[in-house]
């Protein structure tokens, strides 16, 4: 069985009747890979089904959703394994010893 066979079938168990462009989602599927995590590929390319199910999308609208998601893949500059800036938990530096009699603090 080759991966047009398995794509026909399982569009059938599915219960689901659209074209596939197999290199396309293959393409997003290896750069998302590539640039960002190995499993950014299958979370991107089911992210992308769901973009293109959700919009209705055709054929020209799928294509354009994943030129945005490749854009997206190909300027991605975090390494693998590196955390989100945003979940890093910056240390809070010990003043402790610092005497803060008469400061007032300006919200602003």
């Amino acid at each position: 069985m080759n991966l047009h066979d398995w794509i026909d079938e399982l569009s059938d168990v599915l219960d689901v009747d659209t074209e596939v462009d197999e290199g396309l989602i293959l393409d997003l599927a290896r750069i998302a890979a590539h640039n960002v995590a190995r499993p950014a590929a299958p979370i991107t390319t089911y992210l992308l089904g769901f973009a293109a199910g959700a919009g209705g999308a055709d054929p020209e609208d799928l294509e354009a959703l994943a030129a945005r998601a490749q854009r997206l893949a190909e300027s991605w500059d975090r390494p693998a394994g590196a955390p989100d800036p945003d979940d890093v938990d910056d240390e809070i530096p010990d003043d402790s010893s610092v005497d803060h009699t008469g400061e007032t603090y300006d919200g602003a």
